[in-house]
């Protein structure tokens, strides 16, 4: 039982340091991922040395496995930032604490639900934050894009809307459908009215990092820089520099409290609710 508590101990200790960073800088270093990482699979594969259990080490492989692909999908889907996606693969080796590969994998999508449900929950208390103090900002440009949306786009909403409705009176399911799709679009249309009127900062070029995203393309003459969600490169900085003196810079939502608050539920979950007999 100690070693996994000494997982949980260090997952959480890097969390908090990552939370504080993200919340004061808005990014996570690579260097804090990276380290977290290390530290799990070298102590995995001592605890395996000595006491002669290379499941215990072998499941850590795995779940960093699986939660790189996982990491990676949710990169390149544009769901993740790379620090946020970095985190996620770092917490892979933790989180499979189990003896069997079935067990594991379940605690895997466990810790996935909690951590999702939590990002949701806290998504939508800090946008009505964000809300409460720019509601004219937000409203003026929710109505700007409600304007903008196709008729036949609508139509197909409605559409959709109703044919859930209808099949209700077969299924019931159909009526949550009915519903979750169409707060799902009233939630899409606040988050990126939300996004393009609040969510950006005018900064000096001098101030400008790697990784920075620009919240709308640049062009000044023959000079064209688009949005990449990669982020700026160190050379697209040095042309930036050349061309412009301030720029306007795309502040997300600090995401990494989330994990936090997805990994103290998924500690007290493994803890105090699932059985121990299963356990390393």
């Amino acid at each position: 039982m100690f070693e996994i508590i000494f997982l949980f101990v260090l997952g959480l200790i890097w969390i908090i340091f990552a939370t504080i960073q993200d919340l004061k800088t808005r990014e996570v270093a690579n260097w804090l991922n990276f380290s977290l990482i290390i530290f799990v699979l070298g102590f995995r594969f001592f605890y395996s040395l000595f006491n002669s259990n290379w499941n215990f080490f072998l499941f850590g492989l795995m779940g960093f496995a699986l939660f790189f692909i996982l990491g990676n999908l949710l990169y390149y889907g544009r769901i993740f930032a790379g620090g946020d996606a970095k985190l996620m693969i770092a917490l892979g080796p933790i989180v499979m604490v189990f003896s069997s590969i079935f067990e594991n994998l379940v605690l895997a999508g466990i810790f996935l639900f909690l951590f999702f449900f939590s990002g949701a929950i806290y998504g939508l208390f800090f946008g009505l934050g964000i809300y409460t103090k720019n509601f004219k900002k937000v409203n003026l440009e929710l109505k700007k894009k409600i304007s903008k949306i196709k008729k036949y786009f609508l139509l197909f909403g409605f559409f959709i809307f109703v044919l859930f409705l209808i099949l209700s009176f077969f299924d019931f399911i159909f009526f949550f459908l009915a519903i979750i799709f169409l707060l799902s679009v009233v939630l899409f249309l606040f988050a990126k009215s939300l996004e393009d009127s609040c969510m950006f900062q005018i900064i000096p070029v001098s101030q400008l990092k790697e990784g920075d995203w620009l919240f709308e393309n640049l062009k000044k003459g023959k000079f064209f820089m688009k949005a990449k969600w990669e982020g700026l490169s160190s050379k697209d900085i040095q042309l930036i520099k050349k061309k412009f003196k301030k720029v306007k810079i795309k502040q997300g939502i600090p995401f990494v409290p989330a994990f936090l608050i997805g990994f103290i539920l998924f500690i007290l979950l493994i803890l105090f609710v699932m059985p121990r007999v299963s356990m390393f």
